[in-house]
């Protein structure tokens, strides 16, 4: 099992005195911790450069972004990739449409509008813009986009915002998904405007195609996502439980056809755009607002296959989404609407932090064809996707935190190919000049150089092997002893949660070693179907899998208590399988698989050898099969009290610790005999005694 840091909070006064009183070199705590990173959350809280992660736990090199800032633009809502792979963004500048190519931006239309809201290629190929709060449609063609301002086309009835724009080519219409009346308008090239579906929500905020013809719109209130056959026509395909549908995209006909849609959930008292005038009292000119909420919500990511069936395949609690594109395998990628940051996610449900950027909002995104892009908001800038990997490719984490000065150990990693890592501390929450520079690069694992300090970064760097894959990291550390304050008693064994970024109790009973590994997992079941669970492991690095379970043994529970007695030492991953097999025909059987993180199988006890004690001094060397050993004791026979030992290092960060003690003050002169015990990190236990005679 992995240890993961735990940490309390301190009144700031308080831990600034202790600190202030404790700043010598030689007081130290007596337990080793640990930072450990490896999942996605708590590898992605840093920076990333040109690296991406998947929900597994790896790191591997990822896009390679550009950056051409827009510098008097204020924020950025839609695109459109033109045939010669310039790309036109729609902003909130005044209603001004920018047009990036070859790294250079200019200025390619003005319009009247607050913001351009929506943007589609249409007919002959011309640009069709849709503006808020006028709710104007601007046709210009593209031997136009010369930066002069723009005629409105055409003027839709009840509109004040054109929230997206939709093209279908084989039926040479224009769909336009409009407020404050929810109306969806099918526009003709002759400009001859009707109302396609008029909903009951305020607003329709997103729209899309399908390769049947079929239109998807999405709605903001409700978060209804609908279905149109024909004028009229209309089914709710899904009712979220959520304030909008933010965008809609369909893989081609080839591809399944299927239909993703984002929703999101709004933190605080966020009621919508704007009422219709018809609950308002007719308040059309009601002053306008932006479809985006003042705090950051909850997203979510459903995909619909052809038969309709509804599937979860990506959410987020911390942010919500903005942008969705399809990537030409059908791929969906999301954009949020905080940190700026670049999710995808496969059929196997592995999720990739693909793009971590410096802005808050990704306003637009684009992963195929002639140019790849991220374009963010707060500030503007134009991120083109210039490739995979490369020298700059670096992974830092975020400042951990240690509570108080450490002194820091073996910093160690696992993975495969050619890494790099770097250490530096310092005793500022946020990295500045105070801050140490970065230590030597290490191609293995090693001491940390960086000296003492309450925080320390780690970087990864590519640049060596841009095939390489970094899986886990972790730094065994020791903290100033500070005095003891209690500020909350628990009752009780208390669990930390794999991937926890907390501090584990220095010191303290241990609980006893055991061969028995409980194994949990979770599963959601939306047809409530009898599952069947299949549980293999296989030892790190290797390609065979065994079973678990006995032959023909049927698993229905989500936990197992695996005996690992049988087991050879040293790390495993696990995998589960489910399968609906027992609540379906073969013909109609699903199944999907799930790797763990790294696990530790050790059931041997270290061995303690040259054990001595000479005149009041207490030495030996405690060695573990897999490591580190992580205490080391003693007491007098027949005693209660036992006293912590320090290796020779200081640190307890290795399978071989060696360690040299004054004990005279706890053992009384004359004949005794002392009891040393040493522990490993899974808490198995060796005791020896030795006599002593002064």
């Amino acid at each position: 099992m992995t240890l993961h840091q735990t940490t309390h909070k301190v009144p700031p006064l308080l831990l600034l005195a202790c600190l202030l009183t404790l700043w010598s070199n030689d007081a130290q705590a007596v337990g080793t911790r640990r930072f450990v990173l490896d999942t996605l959350k708590t590898l992605e809280d840093g920076d990333l450069t040109g690296v991406a992660i998947t929900s597994n736990g790896e790191v591997r090199a990822g896009w390679t972004l550009g950056e051409t800032p827009i510098l008097d633009a204020t924020s950025v809502w839609s695109s459109v990739v033109l045939p010669d792979g310039s790309v036109l963004l729609g902003t909130g500048t005044g209603g001004r449409i920018y047009k990036v190519a070859g790294g250079k931006v200019t200025i390619a239309a003005e319009t009247d509008g607050m913001a351009v809201s929506a943007l589609a290629i249409g007919f002959g190929g011309d640009v069709f813009a849709g503006t808020f709060p006028d709710g104007k449609l601007y046709r210009i063609a593209q031997s136009k986009l010369d930066g002069s301002k723009q005629q409105p086309w055409l003027e839709l009835k009840e509109t004040e915002d054109i929230w997206g724009l939709a093209f279908d080519p084989g039926k040479k219409a224009l769909y336009a998904a409009t407020g404050p009346e929810g109306k969806l308008y099918r526009i003709t090239a002759a400009k001859q405007a009707e109302v396609h579906f008029d909903s009951e929500e305020a607003h329709l905020v997103s729209v899309a195609v399908g390769p049947d013809g079929s239109v998807y719109a999405g709605s903001n209130g409700k978060a209804l996502l609908y279905k149109l056959t024909g004028p009229g026509r209309v089914q709710v395909v899904y009712d979220f439980d959520a304030d909008d549908v933010k965008a809609i995209a369909v893989a081609a006909a080839d591809q399944g056809g299927a239909v993703f849609a984002i929703a999101n959930k709004y933190s605080g008292s966020f009621k919508g755009l704007r009422p219709k005038s018809s609950s308002s009292g007719g308040n059309l000119g009601a002053k306008p607002q932006a479809p985006k909420p003042p705090k950051g919500g909850k997203g979510r990511l459903m995909r619909f296959d052809g038969r309709g069936v509804a599937e979860l395949m990506l959410k987020n609690d911390d942010t919500h989404f903005v942008t969705l594109v399809l990537d030409e395998k059908a791929v969906p990628y999301v954009g949020t609407g905080t940190e700026g940051k670049v999710y995808s996610v496969d059929d196997n449900h592995v999720e990739r932090l693909v793009a971590d950027t410096d802005e808050r909002q990704v306003g637009a995104l684009s992963v195929t064809g002639k140019t790849r892009f991220v374009a963010t908001t707060d500030p503007v800038v134009f991120h083109a996707i210039t490739g995979s990997g490369g020298a700059d490719a670096k992974w830092t984490s975020k400042a951990l935190d240690a509570g108080l000065r450490a002194h820091f150990g073996l910093l160690q990693w696992h993975g495969s190919g050619t890494l790099e890592l770097q250490t530096r501390s310092g005793n500022t929450e946020k990295p500045d000049d105070s801050w140490s520079p970065w230590s030597a690069a290490l191609v293995k694992a090693g001491k940390v150089t960086s000296p003492a300090a309450r925080y320390l970064q780690i970087r990864g760097s590519w640049g060596r092997d841009a095939q390489a894959v970094l899986r886990d990291v972790q730094v065994a550390f020791v903290t100033d002893n500070a005095r003891a304050l209690l500020t909350e008693i628990t009752a009780g064994d208390t669990k930390s949660d794999a991937g926890s970024s907390k501090v584990p109790e220095s010191g303290g009973p241990l609980k006893e070693a055991s061969t028995k590994l409980k194994i949990k997992w979770k599963v959601e079941n939306p047809d409530s179907d009898k599952l069947r669970y299949r549980l293999l492991y296989r030892p790190l690095g290797g390609k065979t899998w065994f079973s678990i379970l006995d032959p023909g043994e049927e698993l229905t529970k989500t936990d197992y208590s695996w005996d690992t007695a049988g087991v050879p030492e040293g790390r495993v991953q696990l995998r589960v399988d489910v399968s609906d097999e027992l609540s379906n025909p073969p013909d109609r059987v699903t199944k999907h698989s799930l790797l763990s993180h790294t696990v530790i199988v050790d059931n041997r006890a270290p061995r303690l050898t040259k054990l001595a004690l000479r005149g009041g001094q207490l030495q030996g060397t405690a060695t573990d099969g897999v490591g580190p050993i992580s205490r080391i004791e003693f007491s007098l026979v027949g005693g209660k009290t036992w006293y912590p030992v320090f290796p020779t290092d200081g640190v307890f960060d290795e399978a071989t610790e060696s360690f040299a003690v004054d004990v005279s003050s706890q053992v009384p002169a004359g004949p005794h005999l002392v009891v040393v015990r040493a522990y490993d990190s899974a808490k198995n236990v060796v005791s020896q005694t030795v006599s002593h005679n002064r």
